[in-house]
């Protein structure tokens, strides 16, 4: 079984090698090592969900080192955290609008009957297929816990 968007990214730093795309290069074998590390780690071979999973860890480390460098007036550093940000969305699915979220979140929270925030793990076991790689996990854990408050 093999991973569309590992071979899209396989594909990708051949073409960023070819057109000599430093910067890019070295932010898409980044993300390789990282599938690697966890093909290696665990034996296994990732499938998309699995990859969209590591690209989103990815993404969120991206985004809070961007912020920190922002708050410590390094703006080359964000700048390049962002440059990376912008790479790694290239292989995320296009993203889900607030109002999706908002679909998806109260069509869960309907067919697992949660009523209190201690249904609140099983809300998440339902979505997070739906929307991992498409949504801030975090914003999405937020419109949960408002929705079940």
């Amino acid at each position: 079984m093999s991973s569309e968007i590992k071979d899209k990214l396989t594909q990708e730093m051949k073409s960023a090698m070819k057109s000599k795309q430093k910067e890019r290069l070295g932010v898409i074998r980044a993300l390789l090592a990282a599938v690697k590390q966890k093909e290696v780690d665990e034996r296994i071979e990732v499938d998309d969900s699995m990859l969209l999973a590591i690209l989103d860890k990815q993404l969120k480390q991206r985004k809070e080192s961007a912020k920190i460098y922002r708050e410590a007036s390094r703006d080359e550093l964000a700048e390049n955290e962002e440059f990376e940000i912008t790479v790694i969305q290239d292989f995320l699915p296009q993203a889900l609008t607030e109002e999706e979220i908002s679909a998806i979140i109260s069509e869960a929270i309907n067919s697992t009957g949660a009523s209190s925030m201690k249904d609140m793990g099983k809300v998440m076991a339902q979505i997070k297929p739906q929307i991992q790689g498409k949504a801030d996990m975090g914003e999405v854990s937020k419109s949960i816990k408002s929705q079940l408050s």
